[in-house]
């Protein structure tokens, strides 16, 4: 159980430097970072290759932004064997909906909470 917690810290820690050097050699901002971080994660899956990374390192890798990418695929093409081209959009939004949902809400409460401020120049 101790192993699978540090391979589980090790990759997905692997995949924060990946997106902090995306940041720092690229001259990339957050958004843009992130955005590379979930195509690469649905290119992974579109290859088949992002599940055996599941299966090796956990929560190490369901946790970071690539595996967004992954489920957006993913869903994308189970839908899409079963309802064709209109299964391709329904299916990414059947898999992703509830976080995008609770990403949403809890903002929404967070803001609520505490004083957002906006970006001081």
């Amino acid at each position: 159980m101790g192993f699978s917690f540090l391979l589980a810290f090790v990759v997905g820690g692997f995949i924060c430097v990946i997106g902090q050097l995306i940041m720092n050699i690229g001259k990339l901002t957050p958004g843009h970072t992130l955005s590379v971080l979930v195509v690469v994660g649905a290119i992974l899956d579109g290859f088949n290759l992002y599940e055996p990374l599941i299966n090796f390192a956990g929560a190490g890798a369901t946790v970071p932004i690539t595996s967004f990418g992954n489920s957006l695929t993913h869903g994308a093409m189970a839908e899409a064997e079963k309802h064709g081209w209109i299964g391709v959009l329904t299916g990414m939004f059947e898999v992703t909906s509830s976080g995008i949902s609770a990403a949403i809400i809890f903002g929404f409460i967070a803001a609520l909470i505490f004083k957002p401020k906006g970006k001081v120049d």
